[in-house]
């Protein structure tokens, strides 16, 4: 499905590539055969951010998905957090893409939005669209809090679920999500980064059992209020995927 390979590189980083392969792009969405109305979502959202400058680009993209913790790009964030399964459903996945035929070529990690959906463009139509259906709780969360933020790119998330056929009701998230407070200002993410309070002696084992904030590792996302129904990655239900050749 050529659509999620463009949907991919459009909710990845954006760099000189898309401005070389717009027309490309735009062709490709055209013959996807989406809703009229979503397809002209989709060649605005390119058109007018093609429009700007590349660094005016960028820097929107970084606000947007690089500050706080509820935008991660990244699946397993909003499912398991910093808890050990996260660790064992990454393995899980890496060896999906490696019953596919398929190896990492990147420095990422597999449950990256972008990398996936690359993944899942070679997989057929219809396993494609039971993988989207498998995510579509985080897919709806994150067009939710995109179009809280009144941000074009929940264009690409909608494009996701209408293809997935998704019946997820993305109003118990709105209702969620007003709710929320911002974490991408500035004093949200000092306060998340503070440094814990160094102390010795008996002190230190009082302060042990006290909640002091830790400084985050670069993945973990711990704050998200939403719960999020996940079914488990498992190897041995996917093992019917097409092989396909490896993408370097």
């Amino acid at each position: 499905m050529e659509i999620l390979s463009v949907i991919s590189r459009l909710i990845d980083y954006p760099d000189e590539q898309i401005l070389a392969n717009e027309q490309a792009m735009i062709n490709v969405i055209e013959e996807a055969g989406l809703e009229p109305s979503l397809e002209e979502k989709l060649i605005d959202f390119l058109e007018n951010n093609l429009s700007k400058e590349l660094m005016e680009w960028q820097s929107e993209y970084d606000g947007l998905f690089e500050r706080g913790r509820s935008l991660g790009l990244w699946l397993f964030e909003h499912v398991h957090g910093e808890s050990r399964d996260r660790g064992q459903a990454m393995v899980d996945l890496v060896n999906v893409y490696r019953q596919a035929g398929l190896e990492i070529s990147q420095h990422e990690l597999p449950d990256y939005i972008p990398l996936f959906l690359e993944f899942l463009a070679t997989q057929g139509e219809d396993n494609a669209v039971q993988w989207l259906k498998d995510v579509e709780h985080v897919l709806g969360l994150l067009l939710c809090r995109l179009e809280k933020r009144g941000s074009d790119y929940a264009a690409l998330f909608e494009t996701l679920l209408t293809i997935a056929g998704s019946q997820v009701e993305l109003e118990t998230f709105r209702n969620q999500v007003a709710e929320e407070k911002r974490d991408d200002t500035a004093q949200a993410i000092d306060k998340e980064w503070e440094e814990e309070e160094v102390t010795f002696g008996a002190d230190s084992l009082d302060k042990a059992c006290d909640s002091a904030t830790r400084r985050p590792s670069e993945n973990q996302r711990r704050d998200l209020d939403v719960p999020v129904n996940w079914v488990d990655f498992n190897t041995q239900q996917k093992t019917e995927l097409p092989r396909v050749e490896g993408l370097k």
